[in-house]
């Protein structure tokens, strides 16, 4: 009896220590988690889905599952709802449809450090950047852990270095035009990859079980060696990404340093999608888009009537009866995609990035005219937004051409640096470039099969031409005349490009500045056809692909 008593404690205290040692289970969800995204809405509140749609969206979602609403950038600029509230408008349409995190893009600072800064003050969520900030110091927070049921999720947010760039470069800068913000730029992109990887490890650190990472990176070339694929590629760790600023919508799978699976995702532009990453109770992770493909507004065919529809209304009541305006007409249909080409599934090509048409033509002559003496017009490709149909023209239309709230300024340059500037316009052909310029008093040819000369800074904007290569433009006329390197011309466009540096322009630093910001950029439009062609635009801009001022050689 001893003996067998010995044997059950012996067995006992076994038991006992083996329940001791096991480790408690790990927590999981005890319902999905629904993470929606948006990212470059543009402004486009009433677009697509509308932000009413998103706010039913995640209304219903919330029914049976946990919701997070996250912005991927470029929320607050693009139509004139942004621009006349300098995003204010936006930011109070966010926060009543609830967002959760949101991301710097580089459009956010389109009005200003301080504007920008301010609104984030005004904003009901925070703002994630893990690589942007001032004198090394970031700005805002790398990373935030959202918990349920004990699970923890960490995002990390990382806006593009294409920023200084494609914003204003003067407002990452101090009074004497050094840079003071920045995106731990490179040339090879390991800044931005070691903060990538350092505040996943952080927040990895700190429990998070999954690591989701909100990016306005992209996937076009121009962005290179920051596209998202570059980054996920340079670092471990990261589930899902959700990516903006290329506008495109791909779902790929695809591998990071050690081989491991990350899902990315975009969601396009203007809430035509709606981008979704779920996780799931059993640990699955996927990620898709709901996509809006109606003619018909999301608002009038649901029946919408919620927060989102009241905040887009407040936004859109006091501006709706000045925007409505009709300030003058035209006889044709003025472009910025090929009227004739489209894609496979149908859609329109968008080619003011990179050739001619008779809207950049339009644009291009306004600041040529409205100026008063300048020899030559440049005016970005990616500051002329939308096209302009046949009809009347209201205040609205044109805000849209020119919603940036950029300013007419004229400056004199060497013909050299004029040179300089076309090729640097026509670097990234046959690829779209948004500082590809319409051009107006200037007439040129463009080779895209020579290589391009240009040598680039590692902000990746103009840095010289290598004389040793073949220039990519050639038969350059000015008013008729060939150009002439030594000789000063004056040239019109906007303070983003000419004061700015906008799009990579260095070659303009320290121009001789003739006339500084002397009015907006829509106002130039408006008052070239009101006044100088009678409010009509007809004669001469008939032809889509503009008057030949910009011919490719072998076409």
């Amino acid at each position: 009896m001893k003996k067998l008593l010995g044997i059950l404690l012996a067995l006992a205290l076994l038991l006992s220590c083996a329940a001791f040692a096991e480790e408690p289970a790990a927590p999981a969800l005890q319902k999905n988690l629904v993470i929606l995204f948006t990212s470059d809405v543009h402004c486009g509140i009433d677009q697509g889905w509308t932000y009413a749609g998103l706010y039913a969206m995640k209304e219903s979602l919330a029914k049976d599952n946990y919701v997070l609403l996250v912005d991927d950038g470029d929320a607050i600029q693009g139509e004139p709802v942004g621009t006349m509230t300098k995003g204010e408008a936006i930011v109070d349409i966010m926060n009543a449809v609830g967002y959760d995190i949101a991301i710097p893009g580089n459009h956010e600072f389109d009005y200003g450090m301080d504007t920008f800064l301010g609104l984030t003050k005004k904003a009901s969520f925070p703002y994630l950047s893990c690589n942007f900030n001032k004198n090394g110091e970031l700005i805002f927070q790398p990373w935030i852990i959202k918990e349920f049921d004990g699970v923890k999720i960490g995002f990390v947010g990382v806006t593009t270095p294409m920023t200084l760039r494609s914003s204003t470069p003067r407002y990452f800068q101090d009074g004497e035009g050094n840079f003071i913000y920045n995106f731990m730029q490179d040339e090879n992109g390991e800044a931005v990859y070691a903060a990538v990887q350092k505040a996943v490890d952080e927040v990895r650190a700190e429990g998070a079980a999954y690591v989701v990472v909100m990016a306005h990176l992209g996937n076009e070339a121009e962005c290179s060696p920051w596209r998202y694929d570059e980054v996920i590629a340079n670092t471990t760790g990261i589930d899902i990404w959700l990516d903006g600023h290329s506008h495109d919508t791909e779902q790929v799978v695809t591998q990071n340093k050690d081989g491991n699976p990350v899902l990315r995702s975009g969601c396009g532009t203007k809430l035509a999608n709606v981008g979704y990453a779920t996780i799931g109770t059993d640990g699955s992770m996927a990620t898709g888009l709901y996509t809006w493909a109606q003619d018909v507004s999301a608002v009038n065919l649901l029946g919408l009537d919620n927060a989102g529809l009241e905040a887009i209304q407040a936004a859109k009541g006091a501006l709706d009866e000045k925007l409505g305006q009709v300030v003058a007409s035209t006889a044709v249909d003025l472009y910025i995609n090929d009227p004739v080409a489209k894609t496979e599934d149908g859609k329109s090509i968008r080619i003011i990035r990179r050739a001619e048409t008779n809207l950049g033509d339009l644009c291009a002559d306004a600041y040529l005219n409205q100026s008063g003496e300048a020899d030559i017009a440049f005016v970005n490709g990616g500051g002329i937004r939308v096209q302009l149909n046949k009809g009347d023209l209201t205040l609205n239309d044109i805000l849209r051409v020119h919603p940036f709230g950029n300013s007419l300024t004229v400056i004199e340059i060497t013909g050299q640096q004029v040179l300089d500037a076309l090729e640097w316009s026509v670097h990234s052909l046959p690829g779209e470039f948004g500082g590809f310029d319409q051009v107006a008093g200037i007439t040129f040819t463009v080779d895209p099969t020579i290589p391009t000369p240009v040598v680039e800074t590692a902000d990746k904007m103009f840095d010289h031409v290598d004389e040793t290569m073949t220039r990519r433009v050639s038969n350059v006329m000015v008013g008729g005349e060939p150009i002439d390197p030594e000789r000063i011309y004056k040239v019109a466009s906007h303070d983003y490009q000419l004061l700015n540096q906008g799009d990579g322009y260095t070659m303009f630093k320290g121009a001789k500045v003739l006339q500084e910001s002397v009015k907006l950029d829509n106002q130039v439009l408006i008052d070239y056809i009101t006044e100088t062609l009678g409010g009509v635009v007809s004669d001469g801009y008939d032809q889509p692909y503009g008057q030949g001022r910009i011919t490719v050689a072998g076409e």
